[in-house]
């Protein structure tokens, strides 16, 4: 085999290496990499402190339980830049229900953040995607909406976010976490309440390994008291107590019995009525 064309290949791989170093090592990556809360307080947006401890502390499973409005869609992007600018070469994916949340979730959350630092790390084209951004350290942030024919080809991903995780099916959730497997990434997965149903509320009752973390409406500075009340009155009880304060799931409307009385039917010490004999 031939050896010319490596050695005619190997001033451009060198070229690369050599830039994604240089990237790597710009004051405001160093002071990201020392402290990633950061990502927030650099772009004129102070954290919360609960958006601090996920942003330095990330843990490899994450649910935010949060009120509208509390920052969750946010923090969720800064979890993005942190992983493609601080990491060279890394694939986060953007799960939204529709087409119209990704677009939502990547523009005015992910791009405007990306600006407002100043692009530490340039795109690898200059034209920005409405979907996509490819970093020159090899890393890509990429917005997808909900359906398995949009992201079953990808694989090896180093963060998996789940943007409005309890409107987001069963069936597509366990088709996106094998995602991880070999690479070992981490998943986020962030919403408010909708009903006790599906996955995002299984898991958040459930006992896997997950960080779970609660943010009501009152416990958001940004959020005053005199809107929550005008929120309250409008909404009912209901619909308050699952979008706002406590942030709790509730009941589904159209549901005959509640979801309480049906785990309750259930039972492992019990006989059956008509025990079969195998004939």
């Amino acid at each position: 085999m031939s050896v010319a064309p490596l050695r005619r290949s190997l001033p451009r791989v060198q070229a690369l290496v050599a830039s994604r170093v240089a990237f790597n090592r710009t004051p405001l990556l160093e002071r990201l990499r020392e402290n990633p809360s950061l990502i927030l307080s650099e772009a004129g947006l102070p954290p919360d402190r609960w958006q601090r401890e996920i942003l330095r502390y990330p843990s490899p499973r994450t649910m935010l339980l949060c009120s509208r409005q509390a920052g969750k869609s946010l923090t969720a992007a800064a979890l993005a830049l942190r992983t493609a600018l601080l990491e060279s070469g890394k694939l986060v994916l953007l799960l939204s229900p529709t087409q119209r949340q990704s677009s939502e979730l990547f523009r005015d959350k992910v791009l405007r953040l990306y600006n407002a630092l100043g692009r530490p790390v340039p795109p690898a084209n200059p034209r920005d995607n409405a979907l996509r951004l490819e970093l020159a350290n090899g890393s890509r942030i990429v917005s997808l909406p909900g359906t398995e024919a949009t992201v079953r080809g990808y694989s090896g991903v180093s963060l998996l976010v789940i943007d409005e995780a309890a409107r987001v099916s069963d069936s597509l959730y366990r088709g996106v976490r094998p995602m991880l497997a070999v690479s070992h990434g981490s998943l986020i997965a962030l919403s408010t309440p909708f009903g006790k149903r599906g996955w995002f509320y299984e898991e958040w009752i459930g006992s896997a390994p997950w960080q779970r973390v609660k943010i009501t409406a009152t416990q958001c500075p940004r959020i005053e008291k005199a809107f929550l009340e005008e929120e309250k009155r409008a909404l009912g009880a209901r619909w308050y107590a699952q979008e706002y304060d406590p942030v709790s799931f509730e009941e589904v409307v159209d549901a005959y019995f509640s979801a309480d009385d049906v785990q309750a039917a259930f039972a492992d010490d019990l006989t059956p009525l008509f025990a079969g004999d195998g004939t």
